[in-house]
């Protein structure tokens, strides 16, 4: 199903996306010649999408984790569970609006993390608060905003830069003493397709849009 080329690739994606949701299912989509995409959903509603160096003859949805074990073992049926997906996809790739250091999506995601962490531990205003209050507090917020050629604003939500950093799309690098992630080519690129909003790192991108449409594509 998944050539030799794409399965270390595969692979990565895959276990990143079982921590976050070890029910997950992904989407394998055709990209054209030795190419294929693969599409999954995470639990804060963001998309992410990484390609991979393999050719694929059909869109097919399967589970995360039976997919993963059968990188393992190729010959072993994977069960197609195409009535499991659910969501939308992007439309395109868009256009570029701007283009971000890696460093700053980084540093952006470990300010967060500090907030949780301190939050969490010592309450909001002298006040104990829910860790996942906070944590969804944080997924809403937007820390990043930047203006397009043609003077649009796109707001960049805590929850795309936390889909770029927690999938592993930067790349390997360390910043502070606990936060690990990947600086590739050290660049970000944010991307607007019609109501969707990209970040489109090294190694992956990751799309969110507001409003839910009803189509399905």
């Amino acid at each position: 199903m998944i050539g030799e080329a794409g399965r270390a690739d595969a692979g990565a994606f895959l276990t990143r996306l079982l921590r976050l949701d070890p029910n997950a299912v992904v989407r394998l989509r055709p990209a054209g010649r030795d190419r294929a995409e693969i599409w999954a959903m995470l639990p804060f509603r963001v998309l992410v999408v990484r390609t991979l160096a393999t050719g694929l003859d059909a869109d097919a949805t399967f589970g995360a984790a039976a997919l993963l074990d059968a990188l393992a073992d190729p010959a072993a049926p994977v069960r197609r569970r195409d009535e499991a997906w659910r969501w939308p996809l992007p439309p395109s790739r868009g256009r570029i609006i701007e283009t971000l250091p890696a460093e700053e999506v980084a540093r952006v995601a470990a300010a967060a993390s500090q907030t949780l962490r301190t939050a969490s531990e010592q309450g909001v205003g002298g006040r104990a608060v829910g860790e996942r209050v906070v944590r969804d507090a944080l997924l809403d917020h937007v820390p990043i905003v930047v203006t397009g050629a043609a003077g649009e604003h796109v707001d960049v939500s805590q929850r795309l830069v936390q889909a770029v950093v927690r999938m592993g799309f930067l790349g390997p690098a360390t910043v502070g003493p606990s936060e690990s992630v990947t600086f590739g080519d050290n660049l970000v690129t944010v991307r607007l397709a019609a109501a969707w909003i990209c970040l489109d790192a090294s190694y992956g991108s990751a799309w969110y849009r507001l409003t839910s449409p009803l189509q399905l594509s």
